[in-house]
């Protein structure tokens, strides 16, 4: 049973994030304003939220969870997040602000509008509101399970729905600046929780280095104990998502000036690896050592086998965390997870007004607003009731960056880089190569089939569309 001094310290937590929704409410006088914070951001703001996007709950929940799978290793993971910001402000972001000079961009598709044609940017749109409301999902599953795990009272829908609706609520009213705040007051609780509350008393529960070195199999500490298809599986799939994701866009666009957002992107690539992933991943060992010496039977796992990898993190801090402390490293950990549920839920709502229904469906400008927070309401709606379904929050997160890359990643480079611009192609490259990684996660998913040397599915999808759009590009007119 949660001590009511934790239990109240979360429930502040929780009320003075809807504080800020209701704060900023007052303040968005347009879809400028909801959607990218009136163009006006500085380099700390949106750097310290760039890093609390894409690592979040849902990464720091999969961190712990591969630190209790493979260990240290698992870092890894997160190092293609830092090559993907540096390499995206270095090729990317120049580019973007050539098109802002232009154009008033709200949305990543609005680049294909510009470079393509409007059925184009229709498209990409559709494709990247399914996307992101499988990850903004995927971080309200993260949440409920660490609810579970921390108020044994909870079961697993009661916690979805708390965590859904508390996000949904702040992220309807607030918009972006109230996203972007809140994310960096959100990263730096997290961070204070793990430097000095659950890293150190996770490796004195354990026993110290004494204590895991006598628990573990070395290869758990062994940096390099990872297969090479693994690598390139986590590159293929991160690596281009900081070229095509909505979140990055808006946060491109929320940027003072071209400066400012390169900064931004280096200063979220550095706290992206090494900070967070070592971070993330020795919890999750410490955890896997903690069952190993038995500290969790208790609560019903007496072996490594009796627990969701996933569930390990936050049953370890459970279990390790004296009163009051408790309380403040729950609220570091769903502030995690809501920094990138509120992001994800601003993607997909701007993908819904901006790309599909004002390209389906004549909006007047100063009804935008109000059609912008019930788009965030109903898309909220939606992700919550698919993390009822779901299970692995990893999973969930990495299927929906596939289905993104593998659709929009190449028409993306095609817009940018290549001299003829195919609308035809583009789209024929977007709906084959999201249908393939699909097609291809079902049939694996059903062991149907078994990928060659346990490639990604998601590699596949992008081969057929880069393939499809070179085909329908050079064809004879």
């Amino acid at each position: 049973m949660i001590h009511p001094i934790d239990l109240t310290i979360f429930i502040a937590y929780l009320l003075a994030m809807l504080g800020v929704g209701f704060y900023f409410m007052r303040r968005n006088k347009n879809v400028d304003d909801y959607y990218v914070g009136g163009r006006g951001m500085s380099s700390g703001h949106i750097g310290l939220s760039v890093v609390a996007t894409d690592v979040g709950g849902g990464f720091s929940i999969g961190l712990g969870g591969l630190g209790f799978a493979i260990g240290l290793a698992g870092s890894w993971m997160l190092f293609t997040g830092l090559i993907g910001a540096w390499l995206s402000a270095i090729i990317l972001i120049p580019r973007v602000f050539k098109l802002i000079s232009k154009h008033k961009l709200f949305t990543f598709p609005e680049i294909f509008l510009h470079l393509f044609n409007k059925r184009v940017a229709l498209i990409a749109g559709i494709i990247s509101a399914i996307g992101y409301i499988g990850f903004t999902g995927a971080q309200i599953l993260a949440g409920a399970k660490l609810a579970t795990a921390t108020f044994p009272s909870l079961d697993l829908q009661q916690a979805v729905l708390i965590m859904g609706i508390t996000a949904v609520v702040y992220t309807v009213f607030g918009g972006l600046k109230a996203v972007i705040y809140t994310d960096t007051v959100q990263w730096l609780l997290l961070m204070v929780g793990l430097v000095f509350i659950g890293i150190p008393l996770g490796y004195q529960a354990v026993g110290g280095w004494e204590g895991i070195t006598s628990t573990l199999d070395p290869s758990f500490l062994d940096i390099w104990n990872v297969e090479w298809q693994q690598l390139l599986n986590w590159a293929i799939t991160i690596i281009p998502i900081w070229f095509i994701g909505m979140t990055l866009y808006q946060r491109i666009y929320a940027s003072k000036d071209e400066k400012t957002a390169k900064r931004a992107w280096f200063i979220a690539g550095l706290f992206e690896w090494p900070v967070m992933a070592f971070m993330g991943v020795l919890l999750g060992l410490f955890a896997r050592v903690a069952v190993q010496q038995g500290l969790f039977e208790g609560l019903g796992y007496g072996a490594v086998a009796d627990m969701d990898s996933e569930m390990g993190l936050p049953v370890m801090l459970r279990t390790v965390l004296p009163v009051g402390l408790m309380g403040l490293m729950m609220s570091a950990y769903f502030s995690a997870i809501m920094s990138t549920a509120d992001s994800c839920l601003m993607a997909a709502s701007g993908n819904v007004v901006t790309d599909i229904l004002s390209n389906v469906l004549p909006v007047k400008e100063e009804k935008l607003l109000k059609y912008s927070q019930v788009a965030t309401f109903i898309i909220g709606t939606v992700a919550l009731l698919l993390a009822t379904v779901m299970t692995n929050v990893l999973d969930l997160m990495l299927l929906s960056y596939s289905f993104m890359v593998s659709g929009l990643f190449i028409p993306l480079i095609a817009a940018l880089f290549f001299k003829k611009k195919d609308p035809k192609a583009a789209i024929a490259a977007m709906i084959s190569g999201g249908t393939t990684t699909l097609v291809l996660e079902l049939l694996k998913k059903e062991e149907f089939i078994q990928m060659p040397w346990n490639i990604d599915p998601n590699i596949f999808g992008i081969l057929m569309s880069l393939i499809v759009y070179l085909l329908v590009s050079n064809r004879k007119n």
